[in-house]
């Protein structure tokens, strides 16, 4: 849970968990939203995925980043459990964006199953 809300305190790795909540990305795609260089963007992504909020893709040259709701679902569960707070569940939303979990993607595999 640590590893989570350590991404979560940047406001450009909240922002990069913003744009994916719409739809996953490639890398490019997502550093074309920020005014920062590839490396600082890598070292983003880096802690992202350390914090298992994405899952990187690769195919080919390319990596396209899925957001892993659940992960971020689970700290958030987990964190208001530590202090006692009622979390009522949500309605579903529209979509997570992740395979796993979203019964709109119609199926439970992740994307690196999907992808092979």
């Amino acid at each position: 849970m640590n590893k989570v809300f350590k991404a979560l305190s940047d406001p450009t790795r909240r922002k990069v968990l913003a744009l994916l909540r719409e739809r996953p990305m490639t890398a490019g795609e997502l550093a074309d939203h920020f005014e920062v260089s590839k490396p600082t963007m890598s070292a983003h992504f880096a802690v992202l995925r350390e914090a298992g909020l994405v899952e990187p893709i690769k195919q080919g040259r390319v990596i396209t980043y899925h957001l892993m709701m659940s992960v971020l679902e689970e700290a958030m569960f987990g964190f208001a459990q530590i202090f006692g707070l009622e979390v009522k569940a949500a309605e579903q939303p529209a979509s997570t964006n992740d395979p796993k979990t979203d019964p709109k993607s119609g199926t439970t595999n992740s994307p690196k199953e999907q992808a092979q």
